[in-house]
């Protein structure tokens, strides 16, 4: 069935195919959660840590000069840090 009326499937064409929708979304569902889990999800093996992780130390050491002898600063100035530049 060629829709757009120039060329076969050699052409990028193609045909349409009858799929379920079951069957579509539980591939691509499955596909997504393992991209998210490998990315997001597991820790580094360099470091150990989570990408999360990894830009609220970076907002903490750079952007807001936290270190052990620095003034306190509440974590919701942090949080609110990373969601806004990093996020």
């Amino acid at each position: 069935m060629d829709l757009f009326g120039g060329g076969d499937a050699g052409e990028g064409g193609g045909q349409i195919e009858d799929v379920p929708l079951h069957t579509t979304t539980r591939t691509r569902y499955l596909n997504y959660a393992l991209s998210v889990i490998t990315s997001r999800a597991l820790p580094d093996v360099r470091d150990g840590l989570k990408p999360v992780q990894r830009r609220i130390l970076y907002a903490m050491y750079t952007d807001l000069k936290l270190r052990p002898d620095s003034r306190y600063l509440k974590s919701a100035r942090v949080v609110g840090d990373v969601m806004g530049k990093y996020h």
